[in-house]
């Protein structure tokens, strides 16, 4: 499976007043088992891009292939494709209704005509998946479980439909740090488990660098760069010019290289910056000198 977007375009009211680009001649190909970022500024065309990935919005322009099929085009079964996508909206506990656990997580699964064999498996897998217990949470209320458990509840009705895609918006918007770390441990548990293609819509610069094989950057509906976390984030400077900022750890180990240690450049991750401070200074002879850095 790859899925791969070629010219593509969109326009917001077309030939009105309020007619914007959206999206603007955007081109890249994302092959099996990739765990992809996407990053930009309020406004830049991430969520319009990930609607237009599952088919919940038509380009105006330009093509998206799934496979060989071009979902842009009249004719093609959504139903299938939305076999093979699923999407993850920001919040997407604001989107349980049902008055179980297993009935929630059971509503994707039944719309895709599977057997009611093939729906409970699934669903007991999902909640799995997730990190919750099935006896535990199965019959009770969603409503009823915590913030962090309801999003988990709302992704596993997503996981329950075995997306060969997995598109996930701002994941963890509004949660604390643990649920916060909990739920990209748990995103990163079901993409090594299935090989799937993960998306990742984030603000969060420290969790782009850790997680991501590739990172795509949109600026004002464009796809600005397109690269491994190493390639985009070593050119700051114009992220910069687009709002955005680089990961804390290279943020702090290119201060202290302008400072004047000679740390290592291109960290994207604490551990990383820890180590290359500790071999400067090693290096330097200041450690354990008590020399004023």
């Amino acid at each position: 499976m790859s899925i791969a977007a070629e010219h593509l375009t969109h326009i917001y009211n077309p030939g009105q007043p309020q007619e914007q680009a959206a999206l603007q001649d955007v081109n890249f190909r994302i092959e099996d088992g990739e765990f992809v970022g996407i990053i930009g500024h309020t406004g830049s065309g991430k969520s319009t891009l990930v609607q237009h990935l599952n088919g919940l919005l038509k380009p105006s322009s330009g093509s998206i292939f799934i496979g060989d099929t071009d979902i842009a085009k009249a004719g093609v079964s959504m139903l299938q494709i939305r076999r093979k996508i699923g999407l993850v909206f920001q919040y997407p506990e604001y989107q349980l209704f049902e008055e179980t656990v297993e009935k929630d997580i059971a509503f994707g699964p039944r719309n895709l005509g599977l057997s009611e064999d093939e729906i409970w498996e699934r669903v007991k897998e999902a909640i799995g998946r997730v990190g919750l217990d099935y006896e535990k949470v199965r019959a009770v209320s969603p409503f009823e479980l915590s913030g962090g458990q309801k999003r988990r509840v709302a992704i596993a009705g997503v996981i329950a439909m075995r997306p060969e895609i997995l598109i996930l918006d701002e994941p963890t918007a509004g949660l604390n740090p643990k649920a916060h770390k909990d739920i990209l441990d748990m995103v990163c548990g079901i993409h090594a488990d299935t090989g799937n293609i993960t998306f990742l819509v984030s603000h969060n610069m420290n969790d782009i660098a850790r997680l991501c094989d590739r990172v795509l950057v949109m600026d004002h509906g464009r796809l600005v760069m397109n690269g491994s976390p190493e390639e985009v984030f070593s050119r700051g400077e114009e992220l910069a010019k687009i709002g955005l900022a680089l990961p804390d750890a290279m943020e702090i180990t290119e201060r202290l290289k302008k400072a004047g240690l000679p740390v290592q450049g291109g960290c994207l991750t604490m551990e990383a910056a820890a180590d290359s401070i500790a071999e400067a200074l090693e290096s330097s002879g200041a450690a354990g000198t008590g020399e004023d850095l």
